[in-house]
């Protein structure tokens, strides 16, 4: 069974299969790499839930910045936010990204 978490008009922003969610790139608002990583994870935490699972069972994370300067402003949010017991594997890539005003993106998966 394939669940689809807040359906839009071009993709879902969460689907739920065979007990793991993927995450649909997710974006935030905020004037600096600071405040969208934390909408960004705000919201991932939203759809963990909905779900059924948290950040706890992590399994990767896949994440964009419009500059690589931002990585180290983006790690300060991160590392506050990510359970230090249950890391993920990640990879972090400088992208042109969809909007310009959009610096930071990030995409995840996790066991339900």
């Amino acid at each position: 069974m394939i669940k689809r978490i807040k359906p839009g008009k071009r993709f879902c922003e969460a689907v739920v299969v065979n007990g793991v969610v993927t995450t649909a790139g997710v974006t935030g608002d905020g004037d600096d790499a600071v405040a969208q990583t934390r909408d960004i994870l705000a919201t991932i935490d939203g759809l963990l839930a909905e779900a059924g699972t948290s950040k706890a069972k992590l399994i990767s994370a896949n994440i964009w910045l419009r500059d690589i300067a931002h990585f180290a402003q983006m790690n300060e949010v991160w590392d506050q936010w990510v359970d230090p017991n249950n890391l993920p594997v990640r990879a972090t890539v400088e992208a042109r990204l969809a909007a310009p005003e959009l610096l930071v993106e990030i995409q995840v998966t996790a066991l339900v």
